[in-house]
């Protein structure tokens, strides 16, 4: 299946925080807040949601489609990503910007406060599904909001399966950009908290959103994930980790597993537990992109919790 994966291209600048950052907040003082946090440490990874789920797709044996914009500074990755065994041909680098870069802090807690720079990604509407050719599956992850309901609209009229994947921008997005966006989805995914801004932006329930998609997911970190549609709800759990380093790309790591699953042309449920092995291998590295395993370890990982994997 010729999958094709859309998102943000992004250089990671991750950073840690020995303390507790809402040990710094003044619940009195809220309208007036001005903190800076001395952190410990600071790496720059490559980074972005379409490469962390382009990799993670490539990692168990897909050659997916990268299709996004990226800067002047992309030339070294691009090189890593083909060699990690991702089609960048559908990359267009703008003249004149560097990549979007992506910049978090996470505390001893596991909490993050981020700040994202577009760069780049502001010019992703000038790419096209109508320039891909054969398509079977795409994902619209987090990019410009304007490119992401375009991308939306091409699949539904190009009869392409895609995922509707808000993640962040649903703090950005209007209701009816949300709501143009979720339409015709395969499958709508985002985390209990990003669920909570769709429901309130849109005014649309869970059965409301799936009058308007096939399935929703609910992502919700160590307690798992739920595959919901219209006539079930299958919770799915995490996979413990053997250790927790750096939450960033996690989720991302997800969906490639995810997306795996549906090439194969497994059940919600079982593409949804791939994508919790996934997430864990995520988890226990830094940033979105040092982890690696063979398909053999996914395997072996996936039974020891689940089960023999059947495709």
């Amino acid at each position: 299946m010729r999958i094709v994966v859309t998102g943000s291209i992004a250089f990671d600048y991750l950073m840690s925080f020995p303390g507790k950052f809402t040990e710094h907040f003044l619940p009195d003082h809220m309208d007036r807040v001005s903190l800076s946090f001395l952190v410990d440490s600071m790496d720059k990874r490559r980074g972005g949601c379409a490469p962390n789920i382009a990799y993670t797709l490539a990692l168990l044996g897909e050659k997916p489609l990268l299709m996004a914009t990226a800067g002047e500074d992309f030339g070294e990755y691009r090189q890593w990503l083909e060699a990690a065994g991702i089609d960048t041909s559908l990359v267009k680098q703008i003249d004149g910007k560097f990549c979007a870069s992506f910049f978090c802090s996470t505390d001893r807690h596991h909490n993050q406060i981020a700040s994202f720079y577009t760069g780049a990604m502001a010019d992703a509407g000038q790419l096209s599904f109508r320039t891909v050719g054969d398509c079977g599956l795409a994902i619209v992850a987090p990019n410009d909001p304007g490119a992401m309901i375009q991308y939306a609209e091409e699949c539904r009229t190009l009869g392409i399966k895609f995922i509707f994947d808000p993640g962040q921008q649903c703090a950005r997005m209007s209701g009816d950009e949300l709501r143009d966006g979720i339409s015709g989805a395969t499958v709508v995914i985002v985390n209990d908290y990003e669920l909570e801004l769709l429901r309130q932006k849109t005014g649309l329930s869970e059965p409301e959103i799936l009058r308007e998609a096939q399935t929703l997911i609910i992502t919700r970190g160590e307690n798992g994930s739920s595959v919901v549609t219209a006539d079930n709800w299958v919770d799915v759990p995490a996979v413990t980790p053997h250790r927790i380093v750096d939450p960033t790309g996690v989720g991302d790591a997800y969906r490639g597993g995810l997306m795996k699953g549906l090439a194969l042309g497994v059940s919600y449920e079982v593409a949804a537990r791939l994508g919790s092995v996934a997430a864990t291998y995520a988890l226990e590295h830094l940033g979105g992109l040092s982890h690696a395993y063979t398909w053999a370890e996914f395997s072996a990982r996936y039974a020891e919790h689940f089960g023999p994997l059947t495709t």
